[in-house]
Formats: C-alpha cells, structure tokens, sequence
C-alpha cells in the first residue's frame, strides 16, 4: 500500500551538538529516520540546515523551511517541544502537519519515542493517526501608537522583570475592559498548548486542547488575591507596563527586551493553526499521565 504523505520533510534541532560524539549520534538518527522514510516509498527532503550542520546534503534534497511548507505534505521534528515550538510557527501559515520524534527530555507535543519511532510512523505514513489541531497567538509590542516588535506564539506570551529588578505593575485589559492593576515578577498569557508548560509551574490551570481558551497567571503576584483567570481565545488581551524596570517580553523562545512604561504588548488569536499527528489511539490524559508521572506506586 502506498503511503497518503508522498512528500516528506524531516528537521532536526536547530543548534550544532556541542561535541562531536554528539554530532555524529545526530547524524545518525536523521540519516536513519530518512532512510526509513524512503524505504516506505515516499518522498524524502531534509530542512538544508539541519542538513548542513550534519553533513548530509550531499545524500539528500535539500529545503529551507518555507520550502519545506509549500512542497511537503508531512514534515517530522526531530528534538524537543522547543524544537517543535520554532518549526510549528514556520510551518502554520501553509497548514503543513506535524509529527514530533522526541529527541529531548519532556515531550508533551513531540510525543513519538526515538527508540520506537518505526512503529509509530509507518501507519501515520499510510494514514492512520489522530489529528490534533493547536491554536496559534498572534502578539505585538505597541509604542507611541506604533508596533515595534510582533511575533506568533504556540505557547505562550510573558511579560517579565529582569533577574536583579523588583516587581512590575501592569495593567490588564480584556478587550478594552479594564481588569486590574497588578504589580507581580510578571504574567503570562497561554494557550491550552502553554498551559502545561510555564503557566503550569505558575500555579496555573491546565487547559484541555479542545477548549477555546487562554489562562492569565500572574507570576509571584504581590496580592494572593491575584489569581489566574480562563478566558476566551476570542478575547485580546491588553498588557500595558506601568512601573518597574527590565522588563522584557517573551514569545515562547523569542524576546524584547527593555520594554519601556507605557508599551502596550495586545495579544490576540491568529488566523493560523498547528496541526500534529499522533499514533493511533493518542490520548491527551495519557500524555499527562505520563510526562507528569501521575499515579506512580498507583495500579
């Protein structure tokens, strides 16, 4: 049977392995996961840095990343959730899926173990999967009624003090409703996607993929009463820096710094989505169970 994904794209981790002995495990996994992708009959072609950083350009097709969203029908992140997080934002605006081969240490969306992904991939290669679709954020930085930085985030946008600063104040403001005044180390806005990533270890709710959704969690607020809050995806959520000193904004792994009082970061849902594809039977209370390690010592 011929596989439904005739042209398949694979991606690695971004950044040189820090030793040799690491490169050259590198190279190998990816040469193996290419040769395995062709032995099932598709299409094969390596994202060209990845290719370059382990000298395998010369063995395979090369494409860079938007090469690879309008070519592919299916492409397979090789690292970690922050891996997947960067090549998810690349690839959401041409609607390409995603499988993640987790190469790294947590996994919670790069879910198909190294050691197994053979198993894995040969039916989602001949479509048998389960489709998991995550909504994108869309945010930018106004100033003197100007944007001066904008980015897409999968999971989250956090507004932050510096190491050695004291609190921030923030104003919230949920589609020009004025929430609060806070003064905390910061907030973060995530997505169902974030919410069991920082938002989680900030005492925030997790959200279930299927919810339209976002959490606020203020990060070490000065008032307990300050709590995190669910809203709607629909909503834009205003931030507006009103005291405090570097203060920088990040979205999931990208950031301004030194953002001035008086920046307004608006964050508002995109018109872009992630697709992933899991193994047959994929089960989110499953992934929670075992990247958090619930019922250890249990039956």
């Amino acid at each position: 049977m011929m596989p439904i994904f005739r042209r398949v794209a694979v991606i690695g981790k971004y950044q040189r392995p820090p030793a040799a002995t690491a490169a050259e495990g590198s190279r190998e996994v990816i040469d193996g996961i290419a040769q395995f992708v062709l032995a099932q009959g598709c299409e094969l072609a390596l994202e060209a840095e990845t290719a370059a950083l382990l000298d395998l350009g010369a063995r395979y097709p090369t494409l860079d990343v938007e090469g690879i969203g309008r070519q592919c029908d299916l492409c397979l992140v090789v690292g970690g959730d922050g891996t997947m997080l960067g090549v998810g934002r690349h690839l959401a605006s041409y609607g390409t899926p995603l499988v993640g081969i987790n190469q790294g240490r947590l996994g919670f969306i790069t879910d198909v173990p190294l050691d197994s992904y053979q198993d894995a991939l040969t039916p989602i290669l001949h479509g048998e999967y389960e489709e998991d679709v995550r909504p994108l954020m869309q945010a930018c930085v106004m100033r003197g009624g100007e944007c001066v930085f904008q980015a897409l985030a999968l999971n989250d946008v956090v507004v932050n003090r510096g190491s050695t600063s004291g609190m921030v104040e923030l104003r919230i403001e949920v589609d020009g409703v004025f929430v609060a005044n806070q003064r905390a180390d910061g907030l973060i806005v995530a997505s169902p996607t974030g919410s069991t990533a920082y938002a989680l270890s900030a005492g925030g709710p997790m959200l279930h993929p299927s919810i339209p959704g976002w959490v606020l969690v203020p990060i070490a607020p000065h008032m307990l009463s300050n709590r995190p809050i669910v809203l709607s995806d629909a909503s834009e959520v205003a931030i507006e820096v009103v005291g405090g000193r570097d203060i920088s904004a990040n979205f999931d792994m990208q950031s301004l710094a030194s953002l001035q009082h008086g920046d307004r970061i608006l964050v508002r849902r995109s018109a872009h989505r992630v697709c992933f594809l899991h193994p047959r039977g994929w089960s989110y209370f499953a992934t929670l169970r075992k990247k958090l390690r619930w019922n250890e010592g249990g039956s």
